[in-house]
């Protein structure tokens, strides 16, 4: 519920002072009159407009038309026997503050042509007193004209402002969310990955230390290498968060792949062209998670990684000579590949799984294009 004060009214280029003036002055101009009966009903029609005017600022329901209509008639009969305009600039004001358009242009038109009209009327009948405030009358017209528009636009776009302020909030959330589960999916393709590798060559050492005690040194050193590795790229993801480079983590997959005695075969350039950094980020990690599958379940002797770049996309197709997938139920369950899956997504990526012809091994595709384009479903 507003307070009296509210119902003077602001951002409109006058001074409150300016309106406080506007709401003695029609005592001023009453208390001019001859007649004591004059007088009194002028002061009864004052005091009715005001109480019209606060109801109207406070109605919820339809009510809010009939105490407009209350201060038009006031207004037109100010004018008309008091010479007093200066009311058509506070239901100027508060037809500018209606929202619903219809209502607005109605009582905008209605008030406009009675204003006018009650202005003509009082020259013919009062000369010389509308003669004589002939600047301040053509002040209140122009007002009448222009400050609804004014205010009902400001208005608007104070909407448009507090709504794209809270879209920005939910925007804010929804990246700080999104920044959190992108978080989560690089520690586990930087750090899973890794860890799985020590794990299965902490076992094999272990099997090999009382049997072969120099492979089993061998395996330790690879062992140390990568948790170096690991947590430099822990060290790198922290820091900074910087991106990473195709043809960097091709390197470093070779790594992995040597280090797990699988023979890397590499088809096609690793240096991409016109890609966007994010992309090839989003490719990086798919790249990562797709070799940690083939080290973790395959048990293949070669991982073959081809890299083909369109025109208007890359593609990359890791291939194993392993198990398959016929063998890996929760291949398609787990949560390396729903990451990759959520990953090419967001950049309108597509991720294809099966195995090969042969049944031998699998083999796994991933496509994304240069340019990120809204999907149909977000359009709508």
């Amino acid at each position: 519920m507003r307070n009296w004060f509210h119902v003077i009214p602001k951002n409109t280029g006058l001074s409150t002072f300016v309106w406080i003036i506007f709401c003695i002055l029609p005592f001023y101009v009453i208390m001019r009159s001859s007649s004591l009966m004059d007088i009194c009903f002028g002061i009864v029609m004052i005091i009715l407009f005001f109480v019209a005017y606060r109801l109207s600022f406070n109605s919820k329901t339809g009510f809010v038309y009939l105490w407009v209509s209350i201060e038009m008639a006031i207004s037109i009969f100010t004018t008309l026997f008091f010479g007093y305009v200066y009311f058509a600039l506070f239901l100027a004001y508060f037809i500018g503050n209606i929202k619903n358009r219809g209502g607005f242009l109605t009582l905008y038109i209605t008030h406009l042509v009675t204003t006018i009209a009650a202005i003509t009327t009082g020259f013919f009948i009062e000369t010389t007193l509308f003669t004589s405030q002939l600047p301040f009358v053509i002040i209140s017209v122009i007002g009448v004209i222009l400050l609804p528009f004014n205010m009902y636009n400001r208005n608007k776009r104070e909407i448009l402002e507090d709504q794209l302020e809270n879209a920005n909030k939910k925007i804010s959330e929804l990246v700080v969310l999104e920044e959190r589960q992108r978080i989560a999916r690089d520690l586990h393709d930087t750090l899973g990955q890794k860890l799985s590798l020590i794990r299965l060559k902490s076992d094999l050492a272990g099997r090999l230390i009382d049997v072969k005690p120099e492979d089993a040194k061998i395996e330790i050193i690879d062992i140390n290498q990568t948790a170096r590795t690991a947590l430099q790229e822990v060290r790198e993801m922290v820091s900074d968060m910087k991106g990473v480079k195709l043809e960097n983590e091709v390197v470093h997959i070779g790594q992995i792949l040597e280090a797990a005695q699988i023979d890397f075969i590499l088809e096609g350039s690793p240096r991409l062209e016109n890609t966007p950094l994010l992309i090839e980020n989003v490719l990086c990690m798919c790249l990562k998670e797709a070799v940690t599958n083939v080290v973790k379940h395959s048990e293949a002797s070669v991982c073959r990684v081809k890299i083909k770049q369109e025109s208007n996309e890359v593609l990359i197709e890791v291939v194993d000579n392993g198990f398959g997938f016929r063998n890996r139920g929760e291949a398609h369950h787990g949560n390396g590949l729903n990451g990759m899956r959520e990953r090419l997504e967001f950049v309108n990526g597509s991720l294809d799984i099966f195995s090969t012809e042969s049944e031998e091994g699998a083999r796994v595709i991933f496509k994304v294009p240069h340019i990120i384009r809204e999907t149909a479903k977000q359009e709508e």
